[in-house]
């Protein structure tokens, strides 16, 4: 272990969240940024990550007196499932056997020299994630995930408080399965509703990594044992996988190898977040009838972006809008059209005004602004 630079843990206060579909797709994603991967997979009583990865039937090889991983391309996998005959064989050890099996996958794995170390840990706050978090002493920290709903919430609070009394970095909030994205037309539909993750993260102060909808292409190369970051193609999906995994590569990528900490520093004053109205995954024409706002992370001194969620808009009234994107932390807002009144109040509230953008993506609009390329014409209110 001590031949891995990172080492992050991927958690959930309950099962059935996607907590290993976002860890397979999170390793294969700092994979395919030319990191060196390994994906452990501890979830003693649901191993999924050899079904995900086209790897059943796969088992324990060993070297000596270590065991050596799988490896699929550039990336090594050790799951808990290489020591079961088949995928439907049930795990049934007490305690001490399963602390043992964790205390040997991280102990007597031969990893070689790695990036990044993804660990699939099992749900909730009991034993088995109790021991992987305290076997790991120099772990840079966990991302934990949810859904929308307020059941699942309820259990990553938990999950957040058990990080804090283990003294382990919570890196950030993934909200799985949040709204459905129309692979065809883009248009979005609130299945289980959606902003719970971020609502909690705000509540827990703690990061925010992003929103990921579900997609009908997610669960069929799950069963195919095929990443969809694999082939994430231009979709909302991708995108979203890719901004989770943003902040990980950027904070790693501006300290030592060995610095042992994926958290930027608490006084970084280069953050800045811009909020961007919606409408059909593009910039609306005027702020105040937008659907949705995309929250928009962003370095300008390096000119990259941090990170992107989006929050649905609270219903229209006269100047909330404001007063409610400043409580969310906004100090920049990009809009096709705004009146004179309502650009007054977001300067009484700190943040700057740009009129006249045209119907680009989020990221593509900020990144425009960073790079002071951003297009702008005239105002598109005349109120």
């Amino acid at each position: 272990m001590g031949r891995i630079a990172h080492k992050v843990l991927v958690l959930s206060g309950k099962g059935g969240v996607g907590k290993s579909t976002v860890a397979v797709n999170l390793a294969v994603s700092l994979m395919l940024e030319g990191k060196r991967v390994g994906l452990l997979d501890v979830d003693i009583h649901g191993p999924s990550v050899p079904r995900m990865l086209r790897l059943e039937g796969e088992h324990i090889r060993t070297e000596g007196d270590v065991m050596l991983p799988v490896e699929l391309g550039d990336l090594k996998v050790m799951s808990i499932g290489f020591l079961l005959n088949g995928p439907d064989d049930a795990v049934i050890w007490r305690g001490p056997v399963k602390m043992g099996v964790i205390k040997q996958f991280l102990m007597d794995v031969d990893w070689g020299e790695l990036d990044y170390l993804i660990v699939d840990a099992p749900p909730g706050t009991g034993d088995e994630p109790l021991s992987v978090c305290q076997l790991i002493e120099d772990a840079d920290g966990a991302v934990v995930v949810t859904t929308p709903q307020e059941v699942a919430l309820a259990a990553v609070r938990r999950s957040i408080t058990f990080c804090r009394q283990l003294s382990l970095p919570v890196l950030g909030v993934v909200e799985n399965m949040s709204g459905y994205v129309c692979p065809r037309c883009g248009e979005r539909t609130e299945i289980f509703s959606s902003g719970g993750g971020q609502r909690l993260a705000l509540e827990m102060k703690v990061p925010f990594l992003g929103s990921i909808p579900i997609d009908p292409r997610v669960m069929a190369s799950g069963d195919s044992g095929v990443p969809y970051m694999t082939n994430p193609a231009d979709s909302a999906t991708g995108r979203a996988f890719a901004e989770v995994i943003r902040p990980i590569l950027g904070a790693a990528g501006s300290r030592p190898a060995d610095s042992g900490n994926l958290n930027p520093p608490a006084n970084r004053e280069e953050k800045m977040r811009a909020a961007i109205p919606m409408a059909a995954g593009k910039l609306a024409a005027h702020f105040g009838h937008c659907e949705r706002f995309a929250m928009v992370d962003f370095d300008p001194q390096a000119r990259r972006i941090l990170g992107t969620q989006e929050l649905e808009a609270p219903e229209h009234e006269p100047g909330l809008l404001p007063r409610w994107l400043s409580e969310r932390g906004a100090q920049l807002i990009i809009a096709g059209g705004m009146g004179a009144r309502a650009q007054n109040l977001f300067a009484e509230n700190g943040i700057k005004v740009v009129l006249g953008a045209s119907a680009e993506t989020p990221q593509s609009l900020v990144t425009a602004y960073m790079e002071g390329t951003l297009q702008t014409g005239e105002n598109a209110c005349d109120h």
